[in-house]
This record gives C-alpha cells, structure tokens and sequence, in this order.
C-alpha cells in the first residue's frame, strides 16, 4: 500500500510539473500569438480570458495537490533523514503557498481589476494606473509560478529518491 501511494505522489506532482510548464512555455504564448496574429481589435483580453481560466486550473491544482502531499508525505517519510524530510515539507509548502497565492491573492485581484473597467483591456492605456497596477500583478504571478514549479521540481527529486529506496 505504501508503494502505491508513493508512486500516485510522484504521478500527480509530475502531472502536475508538466501542466505548469507547458502552459508557461507553450500554451499562453501560443494563445496570445495566434490572436494577436489575428489582428482582433480586443486580441489581448480574448487571450487574456482563456489564459486565466487555464490558469485558475494549474494553479488549483498545485494547491491541492501540494497539500495532499504534505499530508501524505507526513505518514510516508518515517524512514528517511530528517533533513530530506524537512526539504520535501519545505519544498512542497512553498508550492502550495506559492499556487495558492498565485490563485486567491493576486489573480483575484487581476480578476477584479479587468471587471472594473468599462472598456475591454486592449483599449486601456499603458500609462493608465489600472494597467500598471495589472501588469506589476502578472509579474508577480509569473514569479509566483516560476517558484512553485522551482519548489515542485525539487519536491519531485526528493520524492523519486525515497521512492527508490523503499
């Protein structure tokens, strides 16, 4: 029994790993080139659209994911180091943290910010403080990716070894 639950915990945290790097690296860019190649006069909050409910999807799922893993991860280490223990639970807080505030923090506030406006994005100057206020959201929600997914890698690493060990 401890074996599979070993091996479903790698499973979700590698689909997991790879869903969140394949929406950075392929899905968003490709959605915003292919609509913006399409010359829609509202291309970006199209792209936008779709990109924050994929997004809300990714990000969801590593918060729970995360936490399934801590909890998990508690009853299943007993026989490893502390301190590969103690890297595992820090590594996988930082990645539910990290997706959780990407999530109900700063894409809610994205959220509220393209709700208030009363014309589509596209429309919104760059020097408007609603838009500087949104795009110092996304790079934090970039970030906050980037060190979920640096956190999952490592978690993934730590987690394959025990794996192998028992």
């Amino acid at each position: 029994m401890r074996t599979i639950v070993g091996y479903l915990r790698l499973l979700l945290l590698g689909l997991w790993l790879g869903a969140a790097i394949f929406f950075g690296a392929a899905v968003a860019p490709t959605v915003f080139g292919v609509l913006r190649g399409a010359q829609l006069a509202n291309a970006n909050e199209l792209a936008g659209m779709m990109v924050t409910r994929l997004l809300a999807t990714i990000n969801r799922g590593g918060f729970e994911i995360g936490l399934f893993l801590l909890v998990t991860g508690y009853f299943m280490s007993k026989r490893e180091s502390r301190l590969a223990r103690f890297a595992e639970m820090i590594s996988l807080s930082i990645m539910a943290i990290m997706t959780g505030v990407s999530h109900f923090v700063i894409s809610a506030r994205m959220l509220a910010i393209r709700g208030a406006l009363q014309v589509p994005f596209d429309q919104i100057a760059r020097d408007d403080p609603r838009r500087m206020t949104f795009d110092a959201l996304h790079g934090y929600s970039v970030a906050a990716m980037a060190i979920a997914v640096v956190a999952g890698l490592i978690a993934f690493f730590l987690i394959s070894i025990q794996s192998r060990r028992s």
